[in-house]
């Protein structure tokens, strides 16, 4: 089966992004003999038309992605081939994949320092923007607290489609393994991501936000709770 000849509603929803494509084929790759790979790609293929025929048609389609190239459809992607290949994948693997679409791009902003104002400023307002299209699309329902010198950022979120699709369909086993790349992205900005909640353990998806030298770091020491969540105390 081709992308092309995926039965979805494109007016409403859209194809898991190229990169993560690319992902998926090559975990394919690593478990299964050649003779097999097509068949294996289809069944993810035919279970993710199956998971967006019904799914909430009001998320805006190829014209919402204010979270991200792929956004929330690469994380139903990556499902379905959890669901399909859930006998030979690991946690890990599924934690790898994410990070692979995730983090390349803020590999590029390694210049990025958050304990200094300039940035951690500049990092606040984008986190604004990302306001405005959530306010926009209603997906992910977030707040951002007003700024402050010299204190962490803190923003929110009370709605996270990602769970909710994952709660809806039982998969909230492998949700911690697409969350946990919010921790390793700030990593790269010399910063962290504080983080007591989430969407799938609470009524909110909590993010402190300071740089890795803020004292506020040693007062939230990270764990991973027993569902393999970072979060920290």
């Amino acid at each position: 089966m081709k992308d092309s000849e995926l039965q979805i509603d494109r007016s409403c929803h859209v194809l898991y992004s190229k990169p993560c494509k690319k992902e998926i084929l090559a975990k394919i790759a690593l478990h299964y003999p050649e003779a097999e790979r097509e068949t294996v790609w289809e069944k993810v293929q035919r279970q993710y038309a199956v998971f967006l025929s019904d799914w909430r048609t009001d998320l805006g389609g190829k014209k919402n992605f204010h979270n991200g190239i792929g956004g929330t459809y690469d994380c139903i992607a990556i499902m379905s081939y959890y669901v399909v290949c859930k006998a030979i994948t690991s946690f890990r693997e599924i934690e790898e994949m994410e990070e692979n679409l995730i983090l390349p791009t803020f590999r590029k902003l390694k210049f990025v320092d958050c304990n200094k104002p300039f940035w951690r400023k500049l990092m606040y307002r984008a986190f604004v923007r990302a306001k405005s299209g959530c306010d926009k699309w209603h997906d992910y329902e977030m707040s951002v607290a007003p700024y402050e010198n010299g204190k962490p950022i803190y923003y929110e979120f009370t709605s996270c489609p990602a769970a909710e699709f994952a709660i809806r369909h039982g998969l909230t086993d492998i949700m911690p393994a697409l969350c946990n790349v919010d921790f390793a992205s700030m990593e790269l900005l010399h910063a962290r991501l504080i983080r007591t909640n989430t969407c799938m353990n609470g009524c909110r998806c909590d993010y402190t936000i300071c740089g890795d030298q803020d004292p506020y770091v040693k007062e939230h020491p990270e764990y991973r709770d027993e569902a393999g969540f970072r979060r920290n105390r």
